[in-house]
């Protein structure tokens, strides 16, 4: 700015004085001008004066002539376009008047000839004639002549032409509207006829009765009636194009003439030259003077005024005479160079900086700046606090929230706050918030969260329970939702009653201030965040506060949103969990451990069941409904409960797979919106059965990975077993395979939240999967773990449920079976075999009822079943008893009545069994009953 002010007024400072005077007086530019002219030779803009000023010479100016970019030229352009647009309005005025005109002189004279016509003498008479036309058409014709109208027509009440004045229109109807004239009222109307866009009359004509016998109608046609107007246009175009050659001539005259006077400059260089100065001197926040050699001062602009506190009449009088202390004045008296000299005037610390104007030819003295420095050092202390407080608060909304954990979002606060904005920083927040539920009114909260700059600090510890007493800081916020500043502990009383023994050691310990902030999320109070300062000797004050108040607003947002969360993923765990099942029921079939993770984002669909089924067979069944959240939940809930049912039938796998997809489907119907549009569920399923008699395993799969077979020496296997359509799509059947299973080996079964993510493809997991299964010697326990340790990522995106079987078979010595012929008799035989085994198995206190059951089941078998028929007995966890036969037709329980000889045969079977039922094969069916082991 020194450098510039120095090059451009050592060249001009008389004629810049002068001319500055002048526009500070309101002057025109004229007598600026002659002002500037008065002080030093004034040089025209041409090359030498306005090329060096920026401005183009005078030459270019004069070779524009008329061009747009003078002023001359702009005028002239503004004159000729006002001309043109008077003469177009105005000739669009009289030709849209004269049109006016002629289409209502067309209305007017046609309704004229039409009621003339129609009340002339013989025009009645003639309707009634034999021939009309003939009577009508020569008069029509000569009054359409008569009356320079296009064409006038008489027609009957049917609007049927009578007359036309083209002959082959004659006995065609009419075009137009009737209404009115059949009414008894003429009228006129515009519309498109027969010889195209016209203006009509229609006139009744009248019996003597006042009844309408007929129409006249008389028209003329748009071409017609516009031809008026156009046939003056060329009078009005030749006025008009004489007006302008007329204005033309005289705009010109005016615009060469002010082009002599504006030295060809352009409205924008002309605006710069004479705005320039109070551009430069009176926009800026710097003073500026000129002082003459003489000492006088010739130019202050207002921010001068104001620094120096100068009188009115400042300009003109000696620089010692302006009432400055005196280094000030003899600074700017003297001419000397300076830079930014830095000198107390009044209250203010100005900047001063001093160059010669005198360099390269230019008239003698000085221009000076001041800049006050003492304000722009307060506003940037206060912009760099500014600064500071928004950083702070910009990291606090990045650092705060990053997770949807109540007391990690309380610890992010306190983290954030020390040591940038306190020395120690604590929350304690109400125990129903760490849970998810709102907060009751009260004082009592426990320790979250605490940072400070050493850990050695004597206030509560994290995890203690406190009840504030009423007189403390935070009880206060607690109660109002305010904030609270103690700036001086040490007499706080409020504060130091809490816990005498505990404050004493705060204060002693060098923590000296206080401030207390409410975490408040709408009419909720959470509880309270408290800064503690002890390093800085300044105690907090009221900026500081509104600062922590805008930092604990920000954080109670994410607090209270990770409370939500909370509470809702409680909620939705809680029932997840509450539809998984608790205990593994008791079975000797498997070896089975199992994990459960939900998803940190949300609660999912995993689902896993484990199944005890008739003769010692247990059903495992893993599944994975789409989606997340309680919807998802409660589907999962649904398809368990189904599956339960279903087992209980005894039904193949594919069989069961089949029930539970027409299940999902009519989910789906039944969750159909209002539009017609269903969520679709899906899910998918696993479905085992393993039988231990013969290490047999029927697996079917919905859309499911497929199981893993650990072989008892370690080997890995992932068995073929076809893969169905995921549940709820339909139309496809489903496959059973059959895997005959080592005893010792483990199956697994999984959901797909183990092996795939975001980031790994299923090909790698299941890869990563057999690498964690190789291995022998290892428990079910221990394999659950190994598998979770391989494959479990840092958060889970989706559940896992994971069950490890070890198989185990049921040895040839707890198994007997009998083949039994279809006659009565063989009956006791079965009866002395059940006698001998029992005794073999030392359950002789079962022979009794055992014998019972097996005859009244063999009985049946012989009775009503099929060949050929078998008895299995198996010792397991209880004694299970089993008739084979080749019928698929299933007994049922009825209640006998008193009379009858016959039919309580089952009714004493389900008396002495715990369990009984049938269950098919594909040779006939079984019934299986199961009775407790003394």
């Amino acid at each position: 700015m020194v450098r510039f002010l120095g090059r451009s007024w050592a060249r001009s400072t008389s004629r810049l004085s002068s001319g500055l005077r002048a526009r500070r007086g309101r002057d025109r530019p004229g007598r600026a001008h002659g002002r500037r002219t008065a002080q030093a030779p004034h040089r025209p803009p041409g090359r030498q004066g306005a090329r060096k000023n920026g401005y183009p010479p005078a030459s270019a100016g004069a070779r524009s002539g008329l061009g747009g970019r003078s002023v001359a030229g702009q005028v002239f352009l503004l004159q000729v376009a006002i001309v043109l647009l008077l003469v177009v309005a105005a000739a669009g005025a009289l030709v849209l008047q004269v049109r006016h005109d002629s289409t209502t002189e067309a209305r007017n004279r046609s309704l004229a000839v039409a009621e003339t016509f129609a009340n002339a003498p013989g025009t009645r008479e003639a309707l009634s004639a034999p021939d009309p036309t003939a009577v009508l058409q020569p008069r029509a014709e000569a009054a359409r002549v008569g009356s320079e109208v296009d064409f006038v027509v008489v027609m009957n009440t049917d609007g049927i032409r009578y007359t036309h004045p083209k002959p082959d229109r004659i006995g065609r109807k009419f075009v137009g509207t009737l209404g009115p004239a059949l009414a008894g009222r003429s009228f006129t109307e515009e519309i498109t006829g027969t010889l195209g866009p016209l203006v009509q009359a229609v006139v009744p004509i009248k019996a003597d009765d006042g009844s309408v016998v007929g129409l006249v109608s008389a028209g003329i046609t748009t071409e017609n009636v516009g031809g008026a107007g156009e046939r003056q246009l060329p009078l009005l175009l030749t006025a008009a194009a004489a007006a302008l050659a007329l204005a033309l001539g005289g705009t010109a005259l005016v615009s060469r003439r002010l082009l002599r006077q504006t030295h060809g400059l352009g409205p924008f260089e002309m605006t710069r030259m004479y705005e320039h100065h109070d551009a430069v001197l009176h926009a800026v926040r710097e003073g500026v003077l000129i002082v003459g050699g003489e000492g006088r001062l010739l130019l202050a602009n207002d921010e001068a005024h104001r620094l120096l506190d100068l009188p009115e009449n400042a300009e003109g009088r000696h620089v010692l005479e302006l009432g400055l202390d005196a280094g000030t004045g003899a600074l700017l008296a003297s001419g000397h160079v300076v830079t930014d000299e830095v000198r107390l005037v009044g209250d203010r610390l100005l900047a001063i900086n001093q160059r010669p104007t005198d360099l390269k030819g230019g008239p003698a003295g000085s221009v000076a700046t001041l800049r006050d420095s003492t304000e722009l050092r307060a506003l940037s202390g206060r912009a760099e606090v500014a600064r500071e407080h928004l950083a702070f608060l910009y990291d606090a909304g990045v650092g705060i929230g990053t997770t949807l954990d109540v007391t990690r979002t309380a610890e992010e606060l306190a983290e954030v706050a020390v040591p940038r904005f306190a020395d120690f920083a604590t929350v304690d927040l109400a125990e129903a918030v760490l849970s998810g539920e709102e907060p009751d009114a009260g004082t009592s909260l426990r320790r979250t969260a605490f940072s400070g700059i050493r850990k050695d600090a004597p206030l509560y510890p994290v995890g203690e329970r406190i009840g504030f007493v009423a007189s403390t800081p935070q009880a206060h916020s607690l109660g109002t939702g305010e904030a609270v500043v103690a700036p001086a502990l040490r007499e706080a009383h409020g504060w130091l009653a809490q816990d005498l023994e505990r404050t004493a050691q705060v204060v002693e310990y060098g923590i000296h201030s206080l401030i207390t902030v409410p975490l408040r999320a709408g009419h909720l109070v959470m509880g309270v965040a408290n800064f503690w300062r002890s390093e800085k000797p300044e105690p907090f004050d009221e900026e500081e506060l509104a600062l922590a108040e805008e930092l604990v607003a920000r954080a109670a947002v994410s607090i209270d949103n990770a409370r939500r969360y909370t509470r809702e993923h409680t909620m939705a765990e809680a029932l997840q969990r509450s539809l998984l099942p608790r205990n593994l029921p008791e079975q000797s079939a498997l070896d089975i451990s199992y994990r459960y993770l939900p998803a940190q984002a949300g609660v999912g669909g995993d689902w896993f069941d484990v199944l005890p089924l008739s003769g010692a067979r247990v059903a495992l069944v893993v599944g994975d409904v789409v989606g997340h959240g309680l919807h998802a939940a409660a589907t999962m809930g649904r398809l368990r409960t189904a599956v339960h049912n279903f087992s209980a039938l005894d039904l193949p796998p594919d069989e069961l797979l089949g029930l539970l997809d027409e299940l999902v489907g009519r989910i789906d119907q039944d969750e159909a919106t209002e539009d017609g549009s269903a969520a679709i569920t899906g899910a998918t399923c696993l479905y085992a059965v393993y039988d231990p008699t013969t290490r047999q395993c029927a697996v079917a799969r919905a859309g499911h990975p497929p199981p893993a077979v650990v072989r008892p020496d370690g080997g890995v296997d992932f068995p073929e077993v076809p893969a169905g359509p995921p549940l709820g799509v339909g139309g496809l059947p489903f496959e059973t395979a059959e895997l005959k299973l080592e005893e010792g080996s483990r199956l697994v079964l999984y959901t797909d939240g183990l092996v795939e993510d975001r980031e790994r493809d299923i090909d790698v997991g299941l890869e990563l999967l057999r690498t964690a299964l190789t291995g022998a010697d290892r428990s079910p326990e221990d394999t659950c773990q190994a598998v979770l340790d391989a494959l479990l990522p840092p958060r889970p995106s989706d559940d896992i449920a994971l069950i490890v079987a070890g198989t185990r078979a049921l040895g040839a010595d707890r198994i007997a079976a009998w083949r039994v012929p279809s006659e009565p008799a063989a009956v006791g035989e079965v009866r002395a075999s059940v006698t001998r085994q029992l005794a073999e198995w030392d359950l002789d206190d079962l022979a009794f009822t055992t014998e019972l059951i097996l005859s009244e089941l063999v009985t049946n078998a012989i009775r009503y079943g099929n060949g050929p028929i078998e008895v299995r007995m198996l010792l397991d966890r209880s004694l299970i008893c089993e008739v084979f036969d080749g019928s698929n037709t299933s007994p049922h329980l009825r209640y006998a009545a008193s009379t009858d000889e016959g039919g309580r045969g089952l009714f004493l079977v389900a008396q002495l069994t715990e369990r009984w039922g049938t269950r098919y094969t594909p040779a006939g069916k079984v019934i299986w009953t199961e009775q407790p082991l003394p």
